[in-house]
């Protein structure tokens, strides 16, 4: 590979050029082109080392916090992980987007208020965007905890690498991961000079820039500066006024980071971020039977509500504005005690963000809803990383602290009823773990370790209810008052058998715990708010890794058998006084099993292929909460699928690198991806679609010249997908909105465009 090719890797310009809904000529073009270089003769050193080899590189995780990082086949998790050059490779630009290429995984946008996540792993989610509901799969950025899950689903740009850990992460990671943990690594600082920078313009979509630099600044400090501007016009029709740029949003963040020599044996790294985004409020759909109806009665009478369809028609477009500050201090420390590393990761959040959104999702007042969200968190992570003799351990302390404002105001029949409510909430968890792997010799390694973890929460809640003189900043006295506490430990045992240097086996038992809470959007009368008892979860996990022809082949697999005790749901209910009435509470004890199958392999120099394959199952064993609303608990909720649990996930992915000649190398790229439907509340009334994902990419590279031009397609199916599914009432006050009546906000179908990527 020539120095080109290198600094490639180094350098990106990037210009896009999207077009979508119905480019159906270039769309069959760039099809037909995909097919044919995948079809043609054997690629070259060259488009290899851009493409093929640089998927095939082995990928370094922290997920067991040691001093160094390790190789993803060595660690006994289940995991998928990719570096910042893959990320790039594979045209990743949010956590969204890997949604459908892993097993058992969903990242959704919730769709309720801008970039909260709805995360998913083995079947354990929760579907709210009240942030004082912690979330399952726990989101780490630099070390650093995201305590709510709204303010997760941004761009990926300028990353080191992202790991998604499968299960209970509940030793090391800790707060709260009982279903997974995703781990973001943002780039460091580098001593050589570097620079990148994408600029991307779409045909009434979307326009980013965005750029890095990176280089010494003196002897002992490097210095990196990260800035991204976006401006998408949005994508959906709004056929209640006929704009056809609903959805757009303003995003911009810099992210200045400096690495500090501090002798020989420690070091500093310190990185910020400030962002802001400016966008319409949720993209949602009515789908129910007399939504057509009631469209029609205030003129709009061509509009498909079908689940099939992107059209919506809704009164108020909403808005939504977001803020946030943060920064994040590594320190790290060389000493001679067991050669080992301590760690210290100081890490703080400030995030706000207020919108409105139409809820009812109709071209009449009927449902509409403000909502704002302040919260500020502060933790310090203290670790030591070390090994003696056959022993590696890995101890630390941990401390969060977070203060939560939630207001949210709903403004119903056009104004007739308008009540607000919310609350403030102080919370601090603390904890303390070790874990100790244990060479018993030199084929059997032996995993002990426990975490003990406190929380505290302090909650003033005022229910959401006419007459408490709450607004949309404040209210002046709170109907309820509560403080509580919850703790466990949670403890792990391993046993990892090294069958060579490239195939292992795992057996692994672990617990997970996530504290109870307080529902700071109370709706419903003579319901309180809380607490909820805490939610635990035994697991147990059987898992093989395997690389074969010097690394070309790689293969993953696990199965898993959980067991969930007082699950903590949000449980949405139709209410005719306040729209939906959303319960917070253990509602049950269930158990979820399933496998998982990855495999990269390269065929040959020139082509490689992708699959994975996700199967999960699981039923209710009590069940204490009426989930049905029938009255009584009794069969036919023990019937119920448990919610976002999706059977069957899969995906297959080419890849093909074509040299021609001296003009230069050509790179095809196409996934397809599945995921079956699920229910999305708790009484199924609600569901998720089942979804077929195909995307591609075709992309050249000059034999001489610094540039990559590409042409790529994302969602070629056109499937819609949702964010939830909430039911409505068939009546809200004197007002009929009919059966199935719901608020589904959507997310976007086709796009295809053109990439330009060149070095500087």
């Amino acid at each position: 590979m020539g120095s080109q090719s290198d600094a490639f890797n180094k350098h990106q310009f990037t210009l896009k050029t999207v077009n979508s809904r119905g480019k159906n000529l270039v769309l069959a073009s760039a099809c037909s082109f995909a097919a044919m270089s995948l079809a043609c003769g054997v690629g070259s050193a060259h488009a290899a080392e851009n493409s093929i080899n640089t998927l095939l590189e082995e990928v370094e995780v922290v997920a067991r916090k040691r001093g160094d990082a390790e190789r993803l086949q060595d660690v006994p998790v289940a995991a998928t992980a990719y570096s910042g050059d893959q990320l790039e490779a594979l045209q990743t630009r949010d956590l969204e987007s890997l949604a459908f290429k892993m097993p058992n995984v969903q990242m959704d946008d919730a769709g309720t208020i801008k970039s909260t996540a709805n995360f998913t792993v083995r079947g354990l989610g929760v579907n709210s965007s009240i942030p004082s509901i912690d979330p399952t799969v726990g989101v780490f950025v630099d070390g650093m905890y995201m305590g709510i899950n709204a303010g997760v689903i941004l761009d990926l740009f300028d990353l080191e690498g992202i790991e998604v850990l499968r299960g209970p992460q509940g030793l090391l990671f800790g707060r709260n991961v009982t279903g997974g943990a995703v781990v973001v690594k943002t780039a460091k600082p580098t001593e050589e000079f570097m620079s990148k920078v994408r600029f991307s313009t779409t045909a009434q979509q979307e326009t980013n820039l965005a750029g890095t630099v990176s280089g010494q600044i003196s002897e002992k400090v490097n210095g990196r500066l990260t800035a991204y501007y976006s401006d998408d016009k949005g994508w959906f029709e709004n056929k209640a006024n006929g704009n056809d740029n609903l959805g757009a949003s303003t995003t911009w963040f810099v992210r200045p980071s400096f690495t500090v020599d501090i002798g020989e044996s420690a070091d500093l790294i310190v990185r910020l971020e400030s962002g802001h985004v400016d966008a319409d409020g949720p993209i949602g759909q009515n789908r129910g039977d007399f939504s057509q109806a009631i469209a029609a009665s205030v003129g709009v009478t061509d509009w498909d509500n079908s689940e099939n369809s992107f059209e919506v028609a809704i009164d108020n477009e909403g808005w939504a504005e977001t803020d946030w500050n943060q920064a994040i201090a590594e320190y790290n420390q060389d000493v001679a005690f067991g050669n080992g590393t301590i760690t210290n990761i100081l890490a703080w959040r400030d995030y706000e963000t207020a919108g409105e959104g139409d809820i009812d999702s109709l071209p009449v007042h009927l449902f509409h809803s403000y909502s704002l969200i302040d919260q500020d968190q502060l933790s310090n992570e203290l670790r030591y990383s070390g090994r003696f003799g056959n022993t590696s351990v890995t101890s630390g302390v941990y401390w969060f602290s977070q203060d939560l404002k939630y207001i949210e105001e709903r403004n119903l029949l056009g104004g007739a009823l308008v009540m607000a409510g919310g609350g403030v909430q102080d919370h601090t968890a603390k904890g303390i773990f070790t874990q100790a792997d244990i060479d018993l010799n030199e084929s059997w390694v032996l995993t002990l370790g426990g975490r003990y973890s406190s929380e505290e929460k302090s909650a003033d809640i005022a229910s959401i209810i006419p007459g408490n003189g709450c607004d949309r900043e404040a209210c002046p006295a709170y109907d309820f008052s509560d403080t509580e506490s919850w703790s466990a430990f949670t403890p792990k045992l391993g046993m990892q058998w090294l069958l060579s240097d490239s195939a292992q086996a795992y057996a692994v038992w672990t617990k997970g715990f996530r504290s109870g809470g307080y529902n700071m959007r109370n709706t419903a009368f003579g319901e309180s708010p809380g607490p909820t008892d805490q939610e635990e979860q035994n697991s147990f996990e059987i898992g093989a890794k395997s690389q074969w022809l010097g690394g070309r082949v790689k293969t993953n697999m696990a199965v898993f058998h959980n067991t969930i005790d007082d699950m903590q749901r949000e449980v949405n209910l139709p209410s005719e006084t306040a729209g939906v009435a959303q319960l917070i509470r253990n509602t049950a004890n269930a158990t979820i099993r399933g496998a998982e199958f990855e495999m990269m392999a390269g065929l040959t120099d020139s082509l490689l292929m992708t699959m994975n394959l996700g199967y999960v199952d699981g039923e209710y064993d009590d069940i204490w909460l009426d989930l049905t609303g029938d009255g009584v608990v009794d069969g036919a909720d023990y019937d119920l699928e448990i919610p976002r649990l999706a059977p069957w996930t899969y995906g297959v992915g080419l890849v093909h690198d074509l040299q021609l000649g001296s003009w230069g190398a050509l790179t095809s790229r196409i996934n397809y991806n599945h995921r079956d439907a699920s229910a999305y509340t708790d009484n199924n009334a609600g569901m998720l679609s089942e979804v077929e994902m195909v995307d591609f990419s075709i992309g050249f590279s000059p034999d001489s010249g610094n540039y990559r031009l590409a042409l790529f397609g994302k969602n070629m199916l056109d499937e819609v997908s949702e964010g939830n599914d909430t039911q409505l009432p068939g009546m809200l006050g004197p007002v009929t909105l009919g059966p199935n009546s719901t608020f589904t906000p959507i997310n976007r179908g086709r796009i295809v465009g053109i990439e330009l990527n060149y070095e500087i």
